[in-house]
């Protein structure tokens, strides 16, 4: 396993405490090598052989592109997509709360993560903030924000209250069980009442009225870490799916190392957990309207570059469980360390096809990269990816992979280094096909 991959891996984790600032992290390795910002107003983008840019919509959603040395509909597009967003829980518009002497935040939940793991962890939260402007109050501007100090908590019951906990699990309700303890409460609901807001505007430095909004994740502040006897694992939040958008990143950065025909483009969406159906998600124009600008003038141009295009969607996969092997198919069964997944399902909840397949395969022989492989067993119902969508919407021959983990959709996750540097190289390999 490669320390140096790891190391950078697990500060892109670290960088990106919620979808916005992943969004951030990513733009800010970019331009560091070299891409430059394209506006999606703009009436015409001036792109030729070899330009390197990208565009960002809505904050949180980026795709990224080198032009190949030859025209798309000459050559086609080579395209990785994966998502930002993990899921979490939300700081809600409202939040205040009094409850027999603690003051609380009430939360939303994004997603579908595993509650119960947030209990009796020190949370920090990260986001944006929209403000007023100082000289236009109708303008509006938008602000990051991420406070990584321990500020609230969801304290679990004492067994001596739930004397079952052990056998039942920690069950949580969602709508009475979530407002995290983040104070003393003063006694009187109207004190309270504007609290958050005013907190926010002191971490801005910021007069309270010029804070209108905002949309903060709750994050776990314990670092990500490597782990196991021989440094094989990483331990860390949000590796579902951080571990993929860096493992398509730096395929990106490292085929800059050679020269391509072939116009080569990485997208990194939001909104992936809830569904992909929104502004900034894969279901909505922003690939489409991207690679439309990049094929040529010709309303032709863009089929054309389909049709000599394909796509990877990069997913985190399920291991098997060591504890849980009955969770898996018997025949398919990925585990921590033995490479990248390729993921099959016949109701098409991944892209996989036969010719894909074939594709992917002779990518990982001819990079000497281990393959495995996942299918869903038949009685549970299969997870999906944003390969199907962008598929679907662009008509565009396509695949899914991913890296192995454990304990997906855990606050807290677990994973090979090694796996996720091998799904890279895999990815490279894709896009120097």
């Amino acid at each position: 396993m490669s320390a140096h991959y790891t190391d950078k891996l697990l500060n892109f984790i670290s960088a990106g405490p919620s979808p916005w600032h992943a969004c951030a992290e990513v733009e800010r390795q970019l331009l560091a090598e070299g891409f430059t910002a394209f506006d999606e107003a703009a009436e015409k983008w001036h792109s030729s052989a070899g330009t390197r840019g990208y565009t960002i919509r809505s904050g949180s959603s980026i795709i990224a592109f080198r032009m190949g040395d030859k025209p798309p509909a000459e050559t086609g597009f080579r395209v990785l997509s994966a998502h930002l967003d993990s899921p979490c829980l939300r700081v809600t518009p409202l939040p205040e709360r009094q409850l027999f002497g603690c003051a609380s935040l009430a939360l939303d939940i994004y997603g579908s993560p595993i509650i119960a793991t947030w209990a009796d962890r020190d949370l920090g939260f990260s986001g944006r903030v929209s403000v007023s402007s100082e000289q236009q109050p109708l303008e509006i501007e938008t602000l990051l924000l991420s406070v990584n100090r321990p500020i609230c908590r969801i304290s679990s019951l004492a067994i001596h209250l739930n004397r079952k906990v052990n056998e039942d699990g920690l069950k949580l309700h969602k709508h009475a069980h979530l407002p995290a303890i983040w104070g003393l409460g003063s006694g009187s609901r109207n004190v309270e009442e504007g609290r958050f807001r005013d907190f926010l505007a002191a971490e801005l430095d910021l007069p309270s009225e010029r804070v209108l909004g905002w949309e903060l994740c709750l994050h776990d502040l314990q670092a990500p870490v490597v782990s196991g006897r021989d440094d094989e694992f990483i331990h860390a939040p949000r590796i579902d799916n951080l571990g993929c958008s860096y493992a398509a990143l730096s395929a990106l950065l490292r085929s800059l190392e050679e020269p391509s025909e072939t116009t080569q483009v990485i997208a990194l969406y939001d909104h992936e957990e809830i569904g992909s159906t929104t502004d900034r998600g894969a279901g909505s124009s922003f690939t489409r309207d991207v690679l439309t600008r990049l094929a040529g003038t010709n309303p032709r141009d863009l089929s054309r570059a389909i049709h000599h295009s394909a796509a990877l969607s990069a997913d985190m996969a399920h291991a098997v469980h060591p504890n849980h092997p009955e969770k898996h198919d018997g025949h398919h069964n990925p585990i921590l360390g033995g490479g990248p997944v390729l993921k099959t399902n016949s109701s098409w909840r991944y892209a996989t096809d036969a010719t894909t397949m074939g594709l992917v395969r002779a990518l990982a022989a001819s990079a000497n990269i281990p393959l495995q492989e996942f299918v869903c067993r038949r009685d549970m119902r299969c997870g999906s990816t944003v390969g199907p969508i962008v598929a679907a919407d662009l008509g565009i021959k396509s695949a899914d992979v991913g890296a192995p983990m454990l304990s997906m959709h855990s606050i807290r996750e677990m994973s090979s280094g090694q796996d996720c540097e091998q799904l890279s190289r895999l990815l490279t390999s894709f896009l120097s096909w």
